[in-house]
């Protein structure tokens, strides 16, 4: 099973490209969003949390998300210290589902593949880039936050640039309609790529 890797920076709608795939009948893990969904109902995950953070870390029960955000932004230690805890889990969750696919490939959508040199967990990667004023005023629209907590959370991610580099595939995101049409592409790139690489497993 080919594993392709999605990233790219806050607003740069990585999260439209991996809706775009799953049209396209491929199955795609939205790491963040099984993180989120592990961090509420692991027990494990949580004592571990609640010892890190303490008691505020949840809020009747429930992951209080806005807390542990304001514990972690600027903090590279204590986030280090966090995804230490979730990231294992991540994983593990990870290679259950890949074991009920059945596809060419797979996409898993992670923000951070690169600041967590993550890369040799996947045979190939797709970073979605667009222009940052653009990235900010999709940002500002849809989480209501102001300008410089944006900017403040592009600064703290690596840059286009660099993720570019260590990249397979680059999809530029500021026109939707291209955006599709490069996905496209890649689409019939990899599946290309997943018949050869099944052969040779052969």
């Amino acid at each position: 099973m080919v594993i392709v890797g999605l990233t790219g920076g806050i607003g740069s709608g990585k999260s439209t490209i991996a809706k775009w795939f799953e049209s396209q009948n491929i199955p795609v893990y939205i790491a963040d969003k099984e993180a989120k969904a592990l961090m509420n109902r692991s027990k494990v995950i949580k004592r571990k949390l609640i010892t890190l953070f303490g008691e505020s870390a949840y809020e009747n029960g429930k992951l209080n998300r806005e807390y542990l955000a304001s514990k972690i932004f600027n903090n590279k230690s204590v986030l280090a210290k966090m995804n230490a805890i979730v990231h294992p889990k991540v994983a593990s969750h990870f290679e259950r589902w890949l074991k009920k696919q059945d596809s060419p490939y797979v996409i898993k959508e992670a923000a951070i593949i690169f600041e967590n040199n993550l890369e040799y967990q996947y045979d190939y990667i797709i970073t979605v880039i667009a222009d940052k004023d653009l990235r900010i005023a999709r940002v500002i629209q849809r989480d209501n936050v102001s300008i410089e907590k944006v900017e403040s959370i592009i600064r703290n991610q690596l840059s286009d640039e660099e993720k570019i580099k260590k990249s397979d595939f680059v999809i530029k995101n500021n026109d939707l309609e291209e955006a599709k049409k490069q996905a496209q592409l890649i689409h019939q790139t990899l599946l290309k790529k997943s018949k050869t690489q099944g052969s040779s497993d052969c």
